[in-house]
């Protein structure tokens, strides 16, 4: 069974940092994406950031391009997600998730992703 474990997130000042951390364990897939998604109350479910495994192409959102960087380390099947520059609109609950069906081109809807993990929350304090 495939599953996600998303962690890192915290409460942090405006212009702060924080790095999340996705942990997938279970799959027994050749290949596959990981997608990160944020979720604010009362608001749908936003794409950010998505990334291949094998060959590490990685995607953004107009809102993450120049703050955020998705990496991968396939030793320990982690995907990372470097959040710098950090605005009081980023707070919210961040889910990691996984697309079975690579190689993604972008980050996409939820709807193609099969996985999630439980998400974790990021508050940005001004």
């Amino acid at each position: 069974e495939v599953q996600l474990q998303a962690s890192g997130g915290g409460l942090v000042q405006v212009g702060g940092s924080l790095r999340l951390s996705c942990a997938v364990s279970g799959s027994t897939f050749d290949d596959y994406a990981v997608g990160w998604f944020r979720q604010a109350p009362g608001k749908d479910r936003e794409g950010i950031s998505c990334i291949n495994a094998n060959d590490g192409r990685a995607y953004y959102s107009d809102s993450a391009e120049g703050r955020f960087t998705i990496s991968i380390d396939n030793t320990k099947n982690t995907v990372y997600l470097q959040m710098n520059s950090l605005r009081p609109e980023d707070t919210a609950v961040y889910h990691c998730a996984m697309d079975p069906r690579p190689p993604r081109y972008d980050v996409g809807q939820p709807y193609e992703y099969d996985y999630w993990g439980q998400g974790t929350q990021v508050t940005v304090s001004s």
